[in-house]
């Protein structure tokens, strides 16, 4: 979970007696019809004191958030994003903020489209600044901030404040009339302005032409008037000190923070300089940074407030304060500089205390600000206990990004000594989709183990490395390493470690998923679904709810099914998190099935949508095998056999080779299709695909081969529980029983299927077989038996009869083409046929390489195809391979 520290998004507050700007106003006012208005101009020349004070008159709802290095994450920025827009409306991306908060959120273009399309909702014209934009340096970061000036909705108007100019293309807003800009030359204070300003922070009036001098000498930079003024006040001759005003800005403020500084009392300057390592400040965190317990924490702050020494408010209440930025930084620098020394107290007194401020964020509940300051205090060992947090370590929490870097940081004797910091690097590096980086670091943690002392922390990081060992074994379907590592984890982890051991339990569930005792993984996921209330847990929650679902569709449960996916598609929030790529793809065969073939199609493209962003996992296999069958519903063979051709490619190459039955399976059918009976039968033997052996017996007229093998398999599914299995055998061996002239036998046994699918609807499964299942139907409804649920089913077959008579073989083998393909184009397509790349095919045929392809364009052109695959399918089908 994201701590969001409420100063961050306040209107600053403004001082009395404010400068007024109507020139600089009426220009903002005028530029509220464009997109964006920027305002870059270095440190001092008043941006933010300008922005609050024409917000506050326009009318205009305004959402202010103030930026620090902090943000330059995506997931860190985009929460305050929405936390600013909140205080407009507290409802505004309520989805988005589920996404952000959950162990894998969504990309971030889909978190930023679902968040701009509510935006587009509002009836009213707000406002959204973005003030102290020069601190991020993050390219995701600033690729957001490009996407959402691109995509601004009309009604929201954007203000930039920056010492330096974003990275987006700006030249294109100014051609497009979307920019308003103001520089540096239009915030310098005019003679007047400067006059006005003076005058009023000296409290009596000045002389023009020591007014003039001075404004000349500053150039109307505003933060080095207002030095002058602090460090002119109590001297006799200001004409001599305006005059001996000179030099450049750094000499300048260098000077001026010495003059102002000096005239402090020792416990102020102290107090000063120790709150300078701070972004934000309040009382008592102060009281716990500065040594000297004498001072008020809250009596000083407003002290200095009213000193004018550099500090702006962040909050109405006038708890929470932060020094302007240079004057921090100049702070900062004096601090080393007054405290350095060639035995290092300088570093020691710094890090002391960055230390103490780690402490009280820690004690406050803003663990990333605590450990950012143990970071900043070399204090590793602090470090390694907040980022191990409490149950959930910060990389699970939405801060993957800074702990990775400070991990990344570290000498490696360091992570050596502290065995935990490996472990969450490899959790890390896991969380963020690096797998191939995790098993490095989980054998660094294990090596670094090695020797100490058995204690319960130690047993915890065991079973936090076994619970890494197992999820890897999921994306491998590799049932006894999963079995093996979950029990080993649950036998090491720590009790209280409830969030590991709820996803061992979800990992338990799908090994038993996968050997086909669905009972047993049934009773897993509802277990989790049962406890998993807390946001840590929402990820195996619907982890969980998409397996059930998974089962539940296995047992013919279609409708159950149905309501289980968009169940967790709901919790997986808009944008959705990635894992509800299953959730989508679940639906879409379901669809498919029910023969809303559109609706299932749309699913299956969010699905894929979703699989583009994980590594190495192998849903879009799943989703090939569905988009397959689509195609061939649709007539379209050789899209089907294309899609599955690439299928097979990443398997080989992503090494799924306990996913090539599925891909084999849906193989075999348009290889009968077109005939090619003996490479189906050797598929189907290859891979023991008991189904698509008795299709290819049925294919070649042997039924009673095909009868004896649907009949010993139909006992195993029977005695395992498969019911799905079960009802595919069953309509498989009525068709068979068809053929080999069993009429009464089949059309008992068909209705028997009848009555297993109809309650699940059913449609695909029946109307897929053709006119010899048409043939069964018609001859089941003369008996009376399910008239509603056989007339649906024959009124989509006739419906499709046609169709599929003319799209089955759209291009049979004995037709030829419109201009036939030359010798030369018949051997660089056997080649590609081979899988050889255009260089190897060059090499082969000793051609240059533009020759090759020349060739590869017109084979394209003439097969009217559009890639290899499809060219080697439709070469097939035309008998030129």
């Amino acid at each position: 979970m994201i701590s969001i520290l409420a100063t961050k998004l306040y209107l600053p507050r403004l001082r009395p007696n404010i400068i007024n700007r109507p020139n600089l106003i009426e220009q903002l006012n005028e530029g509220l019809h464009r997109k964006l208005t920027l305002i870059s101009a270095p440190a001092g020349f008043g941006k933010t004191s300008l922005i609050s004070s024409w917000v506050r008159g326009i009318g205009r709802p305004t959402a202010w958030l103030s930026l620090d290095e902090a943000e330059n994450t995506p997931t860190r920025f985009l929460a305050y994003l929405v936390a600013a827009l909140q205080t407009i409306e507290g409802t505004i991306g309520e989805g988005v903020l589920v996404a952000l908060h959950s162990s894998q959120p969504p990309p971030t273009e889909m978190i930023l489209t679902a968040l701009l399309n509510e935006l587009t909702t509002r009836s009213d014209h707000f406002i959204l600044v973005l003030d102290d934009y020069h601190v991020i340096d993050a390219k995701p970061v600033e690729q957001i901030l490009s996407y959402l000036v691109n995509h601004l909705p009309p009604q929201m108007h954007l203000v930039i404040s920056t010492r330096e100019d974003p990275q987006f293309s700006l030249a294109r807003l100014r051609a497009q009339d979307h920019l308003t800009e103001l520089r540096a030359a239009d915030l310098r204070f005019t003679l007047s302005e400067a006059t006005a300003f003076l005058n009023q922070m000296m409290g009596h009036p000045l002389a023009d032409h020591d007014i003039a001098t001075l404004e000349k000498r500053t150039e109307g930079w505003i933060a080095g008037l207002q030095f002058a003024a602090l460090a002119m006040q109590g001297h006799q001759d200001t004409t001599r000190f305006i005059t001996s005003f000179t030099g450049t800005h750094h000499f300048v403020l260098d000077y001026l923070i010495e003059e102002v500084l000096s005239k402090q009392d020792a416990h102020v300057q102290a107090f000063l300089l120790y709150t300078s390592i701070l972004k934000q400040m309040c009382g008592s965190l102060c009281e716990a940074v500065v040594p000297d317990s004498s001072l008020s924490g809250q009596t000083t702050l407003e002290y200095l407030e009213r000193t004018n020494l550099f500090i702006i408010p962040l909050d109405n209440e006038r708890r929470w304060y932060r020094y302007h930025h240079l004057f921090a930084e100049l702070l900062r620098k004096r601090l080393q500089s007054t405290t350095a020394s060639p035995m290092g107290e300088e570093r020691h007194l710094i890090a002391e205390l960055h230390r103490r401020a780690s402490v009280w964020y820690e004690e406050n509940g803003l663990e990333l600000e605590a450990f950012h300051h143990a970071v900043a205090a070399h204090d590793i060992d602090r470090a390694t206990r907040l980022v191990e947090g409490k149950g959930m370590s910060l990389p699970f929490l939405g801060t993957v990004a800074p702990v990775l870097s400070w991990l990344e940081s570290l000498p490696t004797a360091d992570l050596d000594a502290r065995p935990s910091l490996w472990v969450v690097y490899a959790s890390a590096v896991l969380f963020v989709g690096k797998n191939t980086a995790v098993e490095q670091k989980r054998q660094a943690a294990e090596v670094a183990l090695q020797g100490t002392e058995p204690d319960d922390r130690v047993q915890d990081l065991i079973g936090r490395i076994a619970s890494m060992r197992a999820t890897l074994a999921v994306m491998q379907h590799d049932v006894e390493t999963i079995m093996t590592q979950s029990h080993r984890a649950l036998s090491y982890l720590h009790s209280n470690n409830l969030s590991l051991r709820t996803a061992i339990t979800w990992t338990l569930g799908y090994a038993h998923q996968l050997q086909g005792d669905r009972a047993a993984a049934s009773r897993a996921y509802r277990e989790i679904i049962a406890s998993g209330k807390s946001l840590e847990d929402s990820i195996y929650t619907i982890a969980a709810m998409v397996s059930l679902g998974q089962v539940q569709e296995t047992n013919n449960q279609l409708p159950l099914a149905t309501q289980t996916y968009k169940r967790a598609l709901q919790l997986a929030g808009n944008p959705p998190l990635l894992i509800a790529c299953e959730a989508h793809l679940g639906l879409a065969r379901i669809l498919y099935q029910w023969n809303n073939l559109e609706e299932a199609w749309q699913h299956g493209q969010q699905c894929i949508h979703l699989t583009q962003q994980i590594e190495s996992i192998d849903t879009s296999i799943s989703y090939a095998v569905f988009l397959a069958h689509l195609k061939l519903t649709q007539g379209d063979m050789i899209s089907a056999t294309a899609i599955l051709a690439e299928a097979e490619e990443f398997v080989r190459r992503q090494n799924f080779e306990h996913r090539m039955s599925d891909v084999a399976a849906a193989q075999v059918l348009p290889l009968l299709h077109r005939g090619d009976f003996s490479t189906a039968a050797e598929l189907a033997q290859e891979y023991q695909l008991p189904l698509s052996q008795a299709r290819v017996y049925l294919a070649k007229g042997e039924t009673s081969a095909a009868l004896t093998v649907l009949e010993s398999w139909r006992e195993q599914v029977e005695g395992k529980g498969w019911q799905d299995e079960q009802l595919k055998v069953m309509v498989l061996q009525a068709l068979a029983l068809q053929a080999h002239g069993e009429q009464d036998q089949a059309v008992h046994l068909v209705c028997d299927a009848l009555a297993i699918a109809e309650p699940a609807g059913f449609i695909r499964l029946f109307v897929n077989e053709g006119a010899a299942m048409a043939l069964l139907l018609s001859q089941a409804q003369a008996f009376g038996r399910m008239p509603n649920y056989i007339r649906k089913l024959l009124t989509v077959w006739k419906a499709e009869e046609h169709k599929n008579e003319t799209a089955a073989h759209p291009f049979p083998p004995t037709q030829s083409l419109i201009e036939p393909l030359s010798r030369r184009e018949v051997e660089v397509l056997q080649l590609i046929a081979q899988g050889l790349s255009n260089q190897e095919i060059s090499e082969r045929l000793v051609l240059a390489l533009e020759t090759v392809k020349g060739h590869n364009k017109k084979i394209f052109g003439k097969l009217h195809v559009q890639r290899r695959t499809e060219a080697v399918a439709r070469a097939r089908l035309l008998g030129l391979l």
